[in-house]
């Protein structure tokens, strides 16, 4: 195949996962692009905001562990995105599976297990399908994560600020709070929440928008937020297949989803928000002991397969003169093997903002060159095409 083509594949088996990777090994300009490790109802939500990426892509379903709910998942797929190009895969090729697989809109089925001979055809037969028209941009929301390097790196207060513009800008935003010993914003935003994540919990069966908002914290500039108890000794019982389910219903019915993920990047609830977000910001200082752990942050990001274009370093508290103490921007590209997205300088109008309980972007004229600074970083988030060079506030 001459074409380059990436390959995304959903299966909560292992063995076929690697097969896929295997057999792809072999053939020129093609590579996986994304991995689900379970074959759920909100796969159409994942694919579609990978699909935004690679837009030409082709999606690989393993029907084998659970028939019935791949199928189901097959069919929100195609009903999400028609035109997309979905193969699947089983041990039985019985004729019920196979049929009622091409009535729900598959375009190909390969036999488990899977043959080096067969799966090269049927990558041929999607290098000769027709492509997709990408016309529109996707109406799903969009996941934003914030994941510090180290505590005080002032991932929360970069994060209220950037869900704070969005909502200044009409849309509708909801901030999680999943740092889960920290709780800091709802104390930025000023507020006193009766209800956190475990209630969201417990209402997971039945949670629409009325319900959901019922729940949460509204804030003056009209954003939502909901967040672990402020009591230390009572960690929210809030696992992985919960958060996803959760986003899910988050990204269909709001704009934008901002994270603020703390520093603990071993937590599953965290690594789970980092994989339904359509950017990861990576918030660091010119510190070494920040740059050090963010080479460590990226590296397990790459491991479990995250894109350069997915994360994004964040210099938080920026100063152009690096001393002997802190890295310069050039220093840090070279460290990280990336580029810096962008930097907010340092000043103390963020400890300000903070004593009063209020985003700094809420008041744009008590630090305006900050507020500039922060709407220029939301505006290069949001709008790629509107800068292209790495956006540094001096």
């Amino acid at each position: 195949m001459s074409t380059p083509f990436v390959l995304m594949v959903a299966s909560s088996d292992e063995h076929f996962r690697e097969m896929v990777r295997d057999n792809l090994m072999n053939i020129p300009n093609s590579k996986v692009g994304s991995e689900y490790q379970e074959v759920s109802g909100n796969l159409y939500v994942r694919v579609m905001q990978d699909i935004e990426r690679h837009p030409n892509s082709a999606v690989i379903v393993d029907l084998a562990g659970d028939t019935e709910a791949g199928l189901k998942s097959l069919e929100r797929l195609k009903q999400a995105v028609p035109d997309l190009y979905v193969i699947v895969s089983h041990y039985h090729a019985d004729g019920e599976t196979v049929i009622q697989s091409m009535r729900l809109g598959a375009n190909d089925f390969i036999m488990q297990p899977m043959r080096r001979t067969d799966f090269r055809d049927a990558m041929a037969r999607f290098e000769r399908a027709p492509k997709r028209v990408v016309t529109t941009e996707s109406k799903l929301g969009k996941v934003y994560t914030f994941l510090g390097t180290k505590g005080g790196v002032g991932t929360t207060t970069l994060a209220v600020n950037f869900a704070s513009v969005l909502a200044q800008r009409k849309q509708s935003v909801v901030t999680v709070d999943l740092d889960w010993t920290a709780n800091d914003v709802a104390m930025q935003l000023g507020a006193s929440p009766q209800t956190t994540l475990s209630d969201v919990a417990d209402n997971l069966g039945r949670l629409d928008q009325a319900l959901f908002e019922s729940l949460a914290t509204r804030d003056a500039l009209g954003m939502y937020s909901i967040g672990p108890s402020d009591t230390l000794e009572q960690r929210s019982y809030f696992s992985e297949p919960m958060f996803r389910d959760f986003s899910t219903f988050l990204i269909e019915k709001y704009d934008s989803t901002v994270v603020d993920a703390g520093k603990n990047i071993n937590d599953e609830v965290v690594a789970a928000a980092c994989q339904v977000s359509s950017m990861v910001f990576l918030v660091v200082t010119q510190e070494y002991a920040s740059i050090r752990n963010a080479q460590r942050y990226l590296a397990m990001l790459m491991r479990i397969g995250f894109s350069q274009d997915q994360v994004k370093v964040l210099v938080n508290r920026y100063q152009k003169k690096a001393g002997s103490n802190f890295a310069s921007l050039e220093q840090i590209k070279q460290t990280l093997n990336q580029p810096v997205f962008y930097g907010i300088p340092e000043t103390p109008a963020f400890l300000s903002a903070l004593n009063k309980a209020r985003p700094l972007v809420a008041n744009r004229q008590s630090a305006p060159e900050i507020d500039k600074s922060i709407r220029a970083m939301v505006d290069k988030a949001t709008k790629p095409s509107s800068s292209t060079a790495e956006g540094i506030a001096a």
